[in-house]
């Protein structure tokens, strides 16, 4: 006969979906089950482990991390979101976290500590090693968005005088000192300065007895450590890059930063934009609900502001509404219309600016380009709204004039929907955030003007 936890573990978790996962977890916890379940999630990836304490609830999320605690790996930290991470984090002992912390990467500690609180933050680094705490330091100094905050404090760099058999002597007697994770063997001259970058692979399959200069990569590009992180993922994406050594101002070889770092920056950069454009920030799902609240009424005040001052303009036609009724119901469809295809083509614009694919050198042709495909839009969509309206209330000038309307607000769209990304970006504010707001605002301006 199967035993009460025979039944709620399905053995075969491996090929259970997370939903399943989830739903075991929950059982295991309502049973109070503790041995059971540490020995169910002993072999998940933290990245799992992190997403079932993003979906559970507030009560067997408590219960859960107090079960697990004892083995609790920090990395778990990495894959948290912002706001749950400090819920997490007050419900484990911060001298064990600490101590566990040693073992992640440099880079990863420090995207654990900077959320802790000053207090906790002194805790951490008092209990640690000498060496890790001056590197964790040392990397809190750096901007937080900046590659010095992406970039690992272990490299592979060796002497650009050597030949193959150097280097994988040195490696093979540095075991201890090497990265968790590498793909490429950095050349550097006496100073510390970056000739070249020899892939591993390439290394491997060389003679012993090969120069390394001689197999190094035509091209040797480096990274300074205050660049911003979407520049980072920008140049990882342009020029397809693994890896890249991170120099400071005198061009020394300080880190690295490796592909699997710049994953995680591009999606978070993705987010950021498409969450801008909403007004929504990257932690409302988990925030509670007076933050959640705080963080969406100043995007819905602006909104409100602009969409007053839009309104204003329905005055200065009131005498017009009130002897054609007909334009009351035909006006907002205008206006709509030149809202929704502005949004297409801001949503493109900002993209385009966020890849570098839109530039000062193509600006004109993309403003031009995206004016065209409002007005061609406007004219098919001027004929059905005008059939429609001329038919609905049996007049043809009212059709025309509808009609009219529709094509000025849908080429008034595509010009400024481009136009305005590209004007505040020039000005350096992020147009994800600001371009919505005055989009909105000029489309119904014209859509009621027109």
């Amino acid at each position: 006969m199967k035993s009460e936890s025979d039944i709620l573990v399905d053995k075969s978790n491996k090929d259970q979906s997370f939903q399943d996962t989830l739903t075991t977890i929950q059982k295991l916890l309502t049973h109070e089950n503790k041995t059971e379940l540490i020995k169910y999630v002993e072999e998940m990836h933290n990245a799992d482990l992190a997403e079932i304490i993003q979906n559970l609830d507030d009560d067997n999320r408590s219960k859960f991390i107090l079960s697990i605690k004892d083995s609790f790996d920090p990395e778990i930290l990495t894959y948290l979101n912002d706001s749950l991470r400090d819920d997490v984090i007050e419900k484990i002992d911060i001298k064990k976290l600490a101590s566990d912390a040693s073992e992640l990467d440099v880079d990863d500690a420090v995207d654990v500590i900077e959320d802790l609180e000053v207090s906790d933050q002194e805790t951490f680094l008092s209990s640690i090693p000498d060496s890790e705490r001056k590197l964790i330091e040392e990397g809190l100094n750096y901007p937080e968005d900046s590659a010095g905050r992406l970039m690992q404090r272990k490299f592979i760099a060796v002497d650009n005088s050597w030949n193959v058999g150097n280097a994988i002597d040195y490696l093979r007697n540095e075991t201890e000192n090497l990265p968790e994770d590498f793909y490429d063997v950095y050349l550097v001259d006496k100073a510390d300065k970056v000739t070249g970058i020899v892939p591993l692979g390439r290394l491997m399959s060389s003679k012993r007895d090969v120069i390394l200069n001689k197999i190094q990569n035509n091209k040797t590009r480096t990274i300074k450590v205050l660049t911003d992180q979407e520049e980072v993922a920008y140049q990882f994406t342009k020029y397809a890059m693994v890896s890249a050594p991170v120099v400071d101002d005198q061009d020394s070889i300080i880190g690295s930063i490796t592909v699997d770092d710049v994953v995680e920056v591009i999606e978070e950069e993705r987010e950021e934009d498409i969450l801008k454009l909403g007004g929504v920030g990257q932690t409302d799902i988990f925030e509670d609900l007076i933050n959640t609240i705080k963080s969406r009424f100043s995007w819905l005040l602006v909104n409100l502001l602009t969409a007053i001052a839009a309104s204003t303009v329905i005055i200065f036609f009131q005498a017009s509404i009130e002897k054609v009724v007909a334009l009351a119901v035909l006006m907002p469809i205008v206006a709509s219309m030149g809202g929704n295809a502005g949004t297409q083509t801001m949503t493109v614009a900002v993209r385009a600016l966020a890849t570098k694919e839109l530039t000062p050198t193509n600006a004109i042709k993309i403003v031009i380009k995206e004016t065209f495909v409002g007005g061609i839009n406007g004219i098919i969509f001027a004929l059905i709204v005008g059939i429609i309206s001329a038919y609905w209330f049996n007049d043809n000038l009212l059709g025309i004039i509808i009609a009219s309307a529709m094509i000025i607000n849908l080429v008034i769209a595509g010009l400024v929907g481009t136009l305005i990304p590209i004007s505040l970006n020039k000005i350096n504010i992020d147009p994800a955030l600001a371009s919505g707001v005055i989009l909105t605002t000029i489309t119904d301006v014209f859509g009621f003007l027109s």
